[in-house]
């Protein structure tokens, strides 16, 4: 158990604190460049920035990834909040002591409160990454929110993938 973090340990709460910061760096950069492109740019509107695979492009999402569910924002917003509440309610558990877990789950929390805010304030998700190749490809348009959701989900797999539980590890010392 040396790698795992101790419960309401001095070095549980700097890992908190750390994580804490990072979601709350990620939750202002999201609502900044957010309000920048809502304030800056009509809706459609595209600028290069790296061509030919990079352009910011103002559009609103109306449903989750790619669209789905698209119009059926109220349930989507209630999907993120029970999803919120969740992280919060089993937090530690979900953490498992592994202080990579505690950074993914911040930056997932993040994310879903940063695409939340817009569900209830603009009634849209605003998204404007635009990554393609040219006119061939175009990957679907999504903003730092989303960023964040999927590298908390990529974390916290990776981590699930490569750590043994302390369930594993219990029962692999009792053969």
């Amino acid at each position: 158990m040396a790698d795992r973090i101790e419960k309401n340990s001095p070095q549980e709460k700097r890992v908190f604190i750390g994580a804490g910061a990072l979601g709350i760096f990620f939750l202002a950069l999201d609502l900044w460049t957010k309000w920048y492109i809502v304030t800056r740019f009509k809706l459609y509107e595209s600028i290069p920035v790296l061509p030919p695979v990079l352009n910011f492009t103002s559009v609103r999402n109306y449903g989750a990834a790619w669209s789905i569910l698209s119009g059926k924002g109220w349930l989507l917003l209630c999907f993120a909040l029970v999803t919120a509440a969740g992280l919060i309610w089993f937090f530690r558990k979900l953490c498992e002591g592994c202080r990579e877990r505690y950074f993914a789950m911040m930056l997932l929390f993040s994310g879903i409160i940063g695409n939340s805010l817009d569900r209830c304030f603009r009634g849209a998700v605003v998204d404007f990454i635009h990554v393609h190749w040219k006119n061939v490809w175009h990957y679907p348009v999504f903003n730092i929110a989303d960023i964040a959701i999927c590298c908390g989900v990529g974390i916290f797999v990776l981590s699930n993938l490569l750590r043994k539980s302390d369930k594993e590890k219990d029962s692999g010392q009792d053969k």
